[in-house]
């Protein structure tokens, strides 16, 4: 299995601006520290703004910060929403299943378990556990915040 980049940048926002909490965070700099594209990452702001992740602040001083303390943010919910459908083969989605093995098959069996076990990980992980070790992630992305490269 293999994560979007849009979960992956949506994880990464979220993770900077906790990390960044209570400061407001702006695109360019998320974009600037992990070198993504500032287009990618005003989509991704935005709907997560509309989700209530983030709260976005209009003008020139703007930004985002956290909607919801970082702690009630789980990495499973957000992959959820982000991956959304999870279809990892054929037979998960019954309106395009071709397989004749449907229902009889042990291998959809234990991908569906494999799966709910993926999820249960992530659903026991939140924003606040991705950002536990704050001063070495942010020494990490220091040159990037400063311009540097």
């Amino acid at each position: 299995m293999h994560l979007t980049q849009y979960s992956t940048f949506a994880l990464r926002t979220l993770q900077y601006v906790a990390l960044r909490d209570p400061a407001i965070v702006t695109v360019e700099e998320v974009s600037r520290v992990h070198r993504i594209s500032k287009a990618h990452l005003v989509k991704v702001s935005h709907e997560l703004g509309q989700r209530g992740y983030i709260q976005t602040i209009r003008g020139r001083n703007g930004g985002m910060r956290l909607a919801r303390p970082a702690d009630q943010i789980t990495v499973g919910e957000v992959v959820r929403w982000t991956e959304a459908p999870l279809e990892l083969v054929e037979c998960f989605n019954p309106e395009t299943n071709t397989c004749p093995l449907e229902g009889v098959c042990h291998l959809s069996r234990g991908i569906q378990r494999a799966l709910r076990a993926f999820l249960s990980v992530l659903d026991d992980m939140t924003i606040a556990d991705i950002t536990v070790n704050r001063g070495i992630l942010l020494d990490r992305l220091a040159p990037q915040q400063s311009g540097a490269q």
